[in-house]
């Protein structure tokens, strides 16, 4: 049984979700799974393909990359419903897509994170050559 946001959390669960993350998330994971595994062979192919790729260079933040996640599958549900084929959906050019449908949403990338990590640590050995 899950907590309430209003409950508090006992000590194991809090325990467990440093480990591992908010259940929460892991339950909206799981249904978003589920939701893609229900669709058509190519359009379910075409988001695991976008998933990978927007895992890597979309929102580094669990809340933002589930609900861009979620999104993306309202999409294709509403598209494989209404019978579009998937270069309908993506376009000619399927990279174009995801970076424009990525932007939309916040909570920094991993590799935007990297970025500025790579900038700060040259920047602080650089100015210890000084």
């Amino acid at each position: 049984m899950a907590a309430e946001p209003s409950e508090p959390k006992s000590r194991l669960r809090q325990a467990l979700e440093t480990v591992t993350g908010p259940l929460e998330d892991k339950k909206r994971y799981r249904q978003y799974k589920a939701r893609v595994g229900g669709l058509p062979a190519n359009h379910r192919t075409a988001v695991e393909a976008l998933e990978r790729y927007m895992q890597l260079f979309g929102p580094g933040e669990a809340d933002s990359l589930l609900a861009m996640l979620e999104d993306l599958a309202d999409l294709f549900e509403q598209s494989a419903a209404d019978g579009t084929p998937v270069r309908d959906i993506v376009g000619e050019d399927p990279v174009e897509f995801a970076e424009t449908f990525v932007r939309n949403y916040a909570g920094g990338s991993w590799i935007g994170r990297e970025r500025e990590r790579l900038a700060k640590a040259i920047d602080r050995v650089a100015g210890d050559e000084s």
